[in-house]
Parts: structure tokens; C-alpha cells; sequence
């Protein structure tokens, strides 16, 4: 009976650990299911993630080594040659005499060149790469921001697409309590039994418009898990409350956005570096009219070998015997090069004018963008302002309209009608919110301050 006992109260608690364990499981996976990301979070992942931004950093690590084989052409080179030769044939030993001969040949040989001057060539080519590793560098900082704003703008439409499905939520639960209420009416008397299938029909409406939202809203959501390129399957976001536009948000003059960007833009930085990279292009290409001047030495030794010969000396003999230096100094003074010089340095200064109509282009492009994105923030404002006041109205006259309704003294459609322009009027107002976000973000960028704040 003890041992009855015993064993009912060992599986007892075996059932008991094994609940808790469960539960703990449980736990632990409604937690990882349910993690949100959050806007920070989505912008860090992009930039740590994003395949454009990791060719951009590969392409750093390419500038790297053009450095490192620029700062070779400073130094010399260095060369070891070794060579055996076999030769097998008659040989002309005396006046008409001729014999078979086999010889062997052995040299070695080492030599050193160094350039002395060629026109400051490898000077510019130096400094070219260093340019271009600054170049790129400013390349990978502008692709980052450009990252961040997409991310951000992808973020705050899963936004407005969860806030508009919430609004559809309500107007779905206020349809649903309408229809309750209607229900109770007619068993009363007080209305008729067709207003029952009007509310029935304006509650299949809702739910249809709950379904639109719900889809959008996972589509936007899917948008943003491909753009961190993360599964989408439990992902889910972490909802901002977007505070109300006020006037405070919006920058009194363009001016401070303008001379900031062209300060601190990326875009500005590199077309100011192209140009510097042209000019030097230019210095390089002036090179082709300067003379070159190298240094060169060599050291070699050889050793030979026939079978009709039995005097000669050693191997290692003949090597110490045979050893040569040889020193050289070459000038080469360009005289006439069939115009290529010419065209090279003409086509370089082409090539200069061009990078600075690119950069005079793209202080245009980016004074054109932050003043259409200045003038849409102040636009979006206005609406904004306009979609606000609408909606005040709205309510005002729905709430009217429910009140005539519940008396008799208007019909089902027209209470619909006035709900309709209710709806319009919200969905105005969110997204005139949204739009006007997105536009102070968007000048909040060029100003160079945190996206994610």
C-alpha cells in the first residue's frame, strides 16, 4: 500500500514538473512571438543588413588596396631570374671536322629598378586613391541615409494603416451596437422592420472595410519586413502614438535647411570630390609631357658546360668567376607621341568641366528638393489644420443626425449618409497626420537630425 502510495505521489509530481515546464515553454515562445520592433531597431537592422550598404563597404575595402598599390609605385622592385639551358647538335671543331656536342648553360641573375621622376605621376595617382576611399566613404554614408528614410517612411505607413484599421474597428463595433439598438426599437414599435436590413447591410459594410484595413495593414507590415529583409511570419512592429501636428513642428524659413544641406549633404561632398578627382586626372594627364628618369641594377652569373671541351673550370667556380654588375641610368624625354599626350590632357579638362556642372547640378537638385519639401510641410499643415476642423464639424452634425434618427425624425440612409462623411472626414484626418509627419521628417533629414527621434 505504501509502495501504491509512493508511486501515485512520484507521478504526481512528474505530471506537476511536467505542466510547469510546459507552461514555461509556453511562456517563453508567446514572448518571442510577440516581440515588436521598434523604430530604432528597424533602422539599425537596415543599416547592418541591407545588401547595397555591404557592397558599398566591400567597395572600401577595394579603395584600401588601391592605396596600398599606390603607395608601391614609391618603391622599387626587386627581380631573381634562374635559367638552365640544354643545346644538342654537330659543332665545326676543325677545318672540316665536325662533331656531336652537348652543351649545358647555367646563369643567375637579380636586378633592381626604381623610378626616379616620372612627371610627380605616382605623386597624383596617391592622392587619386585617397580621394576615391573619401569618395566612397561619403557614397556609403549617403546610401545610409537614404536607407533610414525609407525605413522610416515604411514604418510610419504600417502606422497609419494599423491606425486606420482600428478605425474601421470602431466604426465596425459602433455598427454592430447601432444594429442592437435598432433591434430593440422594433420589437418596441418605435421604427419599422427594414430599418433591421439597413443596419444589416451597413454592418456587412464595416466588416468588409475591416478586412480592406487588415490586408493593408499586413501588407505594409510585409513591405517593411522585406526592406530589413527579415521573415515576415510573428512579425510585428511597435506602436508610436503619432502626437498631433502642431505649428511648433514647422521651420519658419528654408533658408537655415538650405545652407545646412549644402554644408553637410553627402550628395554636395561627393560632387565636390569629383571634381578634385578630375583635377587631378588633369595633373596626370600633363605628366605625359615631362621626361621619366629610372635607376636600375643588376647582378648576374653563368656557368656553360660541353662534352668537347675538358678544361673547363667548376660549377661553382665558373659562377664566381663569371659574376657581372651592371648599373643603369635611363632618361626618356617625350618628344613627339602622335598626339596622345594632347588629347589625354584635353579630354581630362573636358572630364574637370563636366564634374563641376554636376556639382552645379546637384546644389540645384537638392535646393529644388528641400524647397518642394518645405513648401509640401507647410501644404500638409494646412491640411492637416483643414482636415481637423472637418472633422469637428462632422461629429457635430452626426451627433445631430443620431439624435433626429433615435426620435423618428430621420431616415436609415440619410443617419448613413452623415455616417459616411464621419468616416471621411477621420480617414482626412489621418492621413493629412501621416503626410505631415512624413514631410517634417523629410526636412528633419536634410538638417541632418535623428530620423528616429
Amino acid at each position: 500500500m505504501r509502495r501504491k502510495t509512493k508511486m501515485i505521489n512520484f507521478r504526481t509530481q512528474h505530471m506537476k514538473n511536467g505542466f510547469l515546464a510546459c507552461m514555461l515553454l509556453a511562456v517563453v515562445s508567446s514572448f518571442a512571438q510577440q516581440k515588436k520592433w521598434t523604430l530604432q531597431e528597424c533602422v539599425s537592422h537596415a543599416l547592418e543588413n541591407n545588401i547595397t550598404i555591404k557592397q558599398a563597404q566591400n567597395t572600401l575595402l577595394l579603395d584600401t588596396q588601391d592605396i596600398k598599390a599606390a603607395k608601391g609605385n614609391f618603391l622599387p622592385s626587386v627581380s631573381a631570374s634562374a635559367s638552365q639551358g640544354l643545346s644538342l647538335g654537330t659543332a665545326l671543331v676543325a677545318q672540316g671536322i665536325f662533331a656531336n656536342r652537348t652543351s649545358h648553360s647555367t646563369s643567375f641573375g637579380a636586378s633592381v629598378s626604381q623610378s626616379v621622376f616620372n612627371g610627380f605621376r605616382n605623386t597624383y595617382i596617391y592622392k587619386q586613391s585617397q580621394l576615391s576611399l573619401e569618395t566612397d566613404q561619403l557614397e556609403l554614408n549617403r546610401i545610409k541615409d537614404d536607407i533610414s528614410l525609407n525605413v522610416v517612411n515604411a514604418y510610419l505607413r504600417v502606422l497609419f494603416d494599423r491606425e486606420n484599421l482600428e478605425m474601421a474597428e470602431a466604426q465596425y463595433k459602433f455598427s454592430e451596437n447601432q444594429l442592437a439598438q435598432i433591434k430593440d426599437l422594433v420589437e418596441a414599435g418605435v421604427q419599422p422592420e427594414a430599418n433591421i436590413f439597413d443596419a444589416e447591410a451597413t454592418l456587412s459594410r464595416d466588416a468588409q472595410q475591416v478586412t480592406i484595413a487588415e490586408n493593408n495593414y499586413n501588407l505594409k507590415l510585409l513591405v517593411l519586413s522585406q526592406l530589413l529583409q527579415v521573415p515576415f511570419a510573428d512579425f510585428d512592429v511597435e506602436i508610436i502614438e503619432i502626437d498631433s501636428p502642431s505649428e511648433a513642428l514647422l521651420y519658419g524659413d528654408v533658408a537655415p535647411i538650405l545652407n545646412y544641406a549644402l554644408e553637410h549633404r553627402n550628395e554636395i561632398k561627393i560632387a565636390e570630390k569629383n571634381v578634385e578627382s578630375a583635377q587631378i586626372s588633369t595633373e596626370i594627364s600633363k605628366s605625359g609631357y615631362l621626361p621619366s628618369v629610372s635607376l636600375s641594377y643588376g647582378f648576374g652569373t653563368n656557368a656553360f658546360y660541353s662534352n668537347l671541351a675538358n678544361n673547363e673550370a667548376s660549377f661553382l667556380d665558373q659562377l664566381n668567376d663569371n659574376k657581372g654588375h651592371s648599373f643603369n641610368l635611363s632618361v626618356g624625354i617625350p618628344i613627339f607621341s602622335r598626339f596622345q599626350n594632347k588629347t589625354a590632357v584635353a579630354k581630362s579638362k573636358i572630364q574637370e568641366k563636366n564634374s563641376q556642372l554636376r556639382l552645379e547640378q546637384s546644389k540645384l537638385d537638392l535646393e529644388s528638393n528641400i524647397q518642394g519639401a518645405y513648401t509640401d510641410a507647410q501644404a500638409a499643415f494646412k491640411a492637416y489644420e483643414a482636415a481637423r476642423k472637418s472633422l469637428a464639424s462632422q461629429e457635430l452634425a452626426f451627433n445631430n443626425s443620431k439624435e433626429r434618427y433615435d426620435i423618428g425624425n430621420m431616415t436609415a440612409f440619410e443617419l448613413e449618409q452623415a455616417r459616411v462623411q464621419l468616416i471621411n472626414a477621420q480617414s482626412s484626418l489621418i492621413i493629412a497626420k501621416y503626410d505631415f509627419v512624413f514631410k517634417t521628417k523629410v526636412l528633419d533629414f536634410y538638417m541632418g537630425k535623428s530620423l528616429t527621434d
